[in-house]
């Protein structure tokens, strides 16, 4: 019973919980997930190429309820998640990215505000 406590406790409702990032960091969101070849791994909508199937697809990020199966999707912790991921979550296979805090801040500011179409 406990066990079912805390699997509803990790659920979040997507529509009391979507955010709307400012569109100026969204913007340099893009850019650094570019720069940084994200797209080498996922899938991101607004990324034409390359289309990245080793990791998973990010469409529809923010309705996550975890990141990578165990984080709290919240902006702080997907940005030092972006960064660091094998800090944040040991035994991650995403590996460190060579981006800064605000880099990292931004690519979660894109994530979150990618169309749900």
């Amino acid at each position: 019973m406990l066990t079912a406590c805390a699997c509803i406790s990790a659920c979040k409702d997507p529509v009391q919980t979507r955010r709307e990032p400012a569109e100026g960091a969204a913007a340099r969101g893009l850019v650094a997930i570019k720069d940084a070849g994200c797209g080498s791994c996922h899938e991101i909508p607004g990324l034409d190429w390359p289309k990245g199937r080793l990791a998973p697809s990010l469409k529809g990020f923010d309705d996550v309820g975890l990141i990578a199966g165990q984080l709290p999707n919240r902006p702080e912790v997907l940005a030092a998640f972006v960064r660091n991921a094998p800090l944040v979550k040991p035994g991650s296979t995403m590996p460190p990215m060579p981006i800064t805090e605000q880099e990292a801040q931004d690519i979660a500011s894109y994530l979150y505000g990618i169309d749900h179409d």
